[in-house]
């Protein structure tokens, strides 16, 4: 199997928050390297490679990415790629892309596993079907993991999936133009507010804003907007230690209630002053 008790597994810090717990269950032990706002959350192959040692199995990485939205550049994936390791790719977000292109890993390298689903660009989440691109040396292992856990989706699902990817090339290009003007929307509402965005999201629907205006504790932060505010926001140390002082926003519901729901933050925000 690509994880044993004891390999290491290197990620992004900030990082989707179930990765460490993906790889604790396979008993492995997560390790981070630094994104910083400043650069755009970009993950350099100097910061990842001086990380490596014997027990650094593989290398996650994620683009668009959650919580920032940030896609990998086109040289950092390829820098990436010539690393070492096993790369774990997951690229859930394609698709949703407001700027430039997100690259796939599997344009530089073979030795690599590709996650990726319907959930995110067409809108399936609770249909549950994703798929996994490795490679062949794999399979046998695969297979059998898949056949005692999964054996398959259920064939509704599998039909909904074929109509997603044949019959919705224009809801989906309709629906990343909406997106884009959530995005902008949502951005220059919480710049009017006092929140640090130096480099807004590039795709996914997330928007990572810089809070330690408002102070540092961002989970007691979430909290008490949505006790004060009525608005539901994910707290930055949720995604890792560089996230503490961050707020995540999600831009996955309409243009008017993220007008409703900047209008709360202000409110909010300015009852504090």
């Amino acid at each position: 199997m690509l994880i044993c008790p004891g390999d290491r597994v290197l990620m992004s810090d900030p990082h989707y928050s179930c990765y460490p717990n993906f790889i604790r269950y396979l008993r492995g032990e997560p390790q981070t390297y630094p994104l910083d706002e400043d650069d755009g959350y970009q993950p350099h192959y100097r910061d990842i490679a001086r990380r490596l040692n014997r027990k650094t199995r593989a290398v996650l990485i994620n683009s668009p990415a959650n919580p920032t939205g940030a896609i990998i550049s086109k040289k950092n994936l390829e820098e990436i790629a010539g690393l070492d390791r096993w790369i774990v790719s997951d690229e859930i977000y394609h698709g949703l892309v407001y700027r430039g292109r997100a690259h796939s890993i599997l344009e530089f390298t073979d030795r690599a596993f590709v996650i990726n689903g319907f959930s995110k660009l067409y809108a399936m989440t609770g249909w549950r079907l994703g798929y996994l691109i490795f490679p062949p040396d794999f399979r046998r292992k695969l297979q059998s993991l898949h056949q005692n856990l999964f054996i398959s989706a259920n064939a509704f699902v599998q039909w909904g999936g074929i109509a997603a990817l044949e019959k919705t090339g224009a809801e989906v290009g309709k629906m990343v133009r909406e997106f884009d003007q959530r995005r902008n929307l949502l951005v220059d509402g919480l710049r009017g507010i006092g929140f640090g965005i130096k480099v807004p999201p590039d795709g996914a629907f997330y928007v990572f804003a810089n809070a330690r205006k408002f102070g540092q504790d961002s989970l007691k932060m979430a909290f008490e907007i949505l006790e004060h505010a009525g608005v539901a926001v994910a707290p930055g140390v949720d995604f890792g230690s560089r996230g503490e002082g961050f707020i995540r926003f999600a831009y996955t519901t309409s243009r008017s209630q993220i007008r409703e729901g900047i209008r709360r933050l202000k409110k909010y925000f300015r009852g504090r002053e």
